[in-house]
């Protein structure tokens, strides 16, 4: 009895975006096979989706059959199921950020009442204000987990410093090297988040990002979601502020759990009748929107570079007019390619067929097409994405720019698809992202950096709760 009085418990609220929701489940199966028991809630609205999408209500139910104790549960978000957030995603983050920490709250304080045989604390993503102040309430150990590159995790950590250098918010055009963050050696204003680059009093990042970061700075503990060997300079100067733990990849690490939002269609079939190396994987994500001009502009540029492509445009991505493809595409593409609304990506990028990825930046996105040995055609369209471009593609050489400039034209996109497919760039991309990808895999190894961290994460964690219990 006094053993189970003593478990550890993990409290965790995922964030309702698909690259948020991705590592975070496989950061509960990672805490559970340490023996802590796991209250996991997903938001109403995102588990009603996976169990459509999934054809399942308990979607831990496979993981606890291999003996994780993981307590899964739904949260209300305030706001009716039928309410479109993927159309209003900037209101919804702005209720998230406003409405919502109250209902976690509640939520958070009867979880604990529920159970007093164990010692709770709160593993939470990053962009949740809310975390500090309710781990305070409740004299929790406080985990903050960071999804995207440690690399945006510290522009936004040195905001103030931005800020008082008069770098942020900085206007398009006006391009400066900064070159005075901690463990950052340099990076143009071009290259920041776009929610700094532009003045927008609109943009809900604005307002909760910067409330967020100034929460951060009272976590116990924060795990990124990336590998020392990638990042080691920026990860060796933010652990100097706080306790910093590289162990990513994390999307990578369990196929027990269903996490993808939406159907997937299989691709295999189409695949398989293509040469090695000769179709194009082309998508932007799950959660961001992109201009009609900009979809259509890329469509008839894959049209005019005569490649084979695989491309998985969701519904509402140019907002509520559809897809956003021409008239006709379909019919003139013939079986040049492929349009699925979404697919199970990691299952496209390791067929054999596959040659590149046309990605708009996201970090899961990336972090999978290297796992894969693919490397990438970058077109970054908001958010994180222009920072995580130039990691990719400045820093670790494993993608090139779709466009040399502001402007989209299909005639450039083409010559630059072709040039990336067919041409010796191709070549050197590759060797790159090989080179890469064995320091995925050596970081996740029993030995490797990753797993190490995650160790000494979970025995400074021990340390911690009994030191406050």
């Amino acid at each position: 009895m006094a053993e189970k009085q003593h478990k550890l418990h993990a409290i965790m609220i995922s964030v309702p975006f698909q690259g948020h929701i991705n590592p975070y489940v496989n950061l509960a199966v990672k805490l559970a096979s340490k023996g802590c028991t796991v209250t996991f809630a997903h938001i109403e609205y995102i588990h009603r989706k996976l169990a459509k999408a999934h054809n399942s209500d308990d979607l831990f139910s496979e993981a606890r059959k291999s003996g994780l104790d993981i307590r899964y549960t739904t949260i209300s978000d305030g706001l009716p199921l039928e309410y479109d957030r993927d159309l209003h995603a900037e209101a919804y983050w702005g209720h998230l950020f406003h409405k919502f920490p109250a209902i976690v709250d509640d939520f958070i304080g009867k979880t604990i009442e529920s159970d007093p045989f164990s010692v709770p604390f709160l593993v939470a993503d990053t962009i949740y204000a809310w975390s500090a102040a309710i781990a305070e309430k409740y004299k929790l150990v406080n985990v903050s987990f960071w999804a995207p590159t440690a690399l945006v995790f510290s522009l936004l950590y040195h905001m103030d410093l931005l800020k008082e250098k008069g770098d942020i918010p900085c206007i398009d055009g006006n391009e400066k090297e900064i070159n005075y963050i901690p463990g950052i050696k340099s990076i143009n204003t071009k290259d920041l988040m776009s929610y700094l680059r532009v003045i927008d009093d609109r943009h809900e990042a604005r307002e909760s990002l910067p409330m967020a970061f100034k929460e951060v700075k009272k976590a116990d503990f924060i795990l990124q979601n990336t590998v020392h060997e990638l990042e080691f300079e920026t990860l060796s100067a933010l652990n100097k502020y706080q306790p910093t733990y590289a162990i990513g990849p994390m999307n990578l690490a369990t196929n027990t759990v269903p996490k993808s939002l939406q159907s997937e269609s299989d691709c295999t079939h189409w695949l398989e009748s293509k040469a090695p190396g000769s179709v194009l994987y082309v998508s932007f994500g799950s959660l961001v929107q992109a201009s009609k001009h900009v979809i259509e502009e890329i469509a008839y540029g894959l049209l005019l570079s005569e490649v084979n492509f695989v491309c998985a445009v969701r519904a509402g991505i140019v907002g509520s007019d559809g897809n956003g493809l021409p008239h006709g595409f379909e019919d003139e593409m013939k079986d040049k390619g492929l349009i699925v609304p979404w697919c199970n990506q990691v299952a496209v990028l390791s067929n054999p067929a596959i040659g590149g990825f046309l990605t708009h930046c996201g970090w899961i996105s990336a972090i999978e097409s290297v796992w894969c040995g693919v490397p990438m055609i970058c077109y970054p369209l908001s958010y994180d994405h222009p920072t995580t471009r130039k990691l990719m593609v400045d820093d670790l050489k494993i993608g090139i720019n779709l466009c040399d400039g502001e402007s989209v034209d299909r005639k450039e996109i083409a010559e630059k698809i072709k040039s990336f497919m067919n041409g010796t760039t191709s070549k050197s991309l590759k060797y790159e992202t090989n080179k890469v990808k064995e320091t995925l895999k050596n970081a996740l190894e029993v030995d490797g950096s990753s797993e190490r961290n995650f160790n000494q994460f979970f025995n400074d964690l021990k340390e911690k709760i009994h030191a406050t219990n």
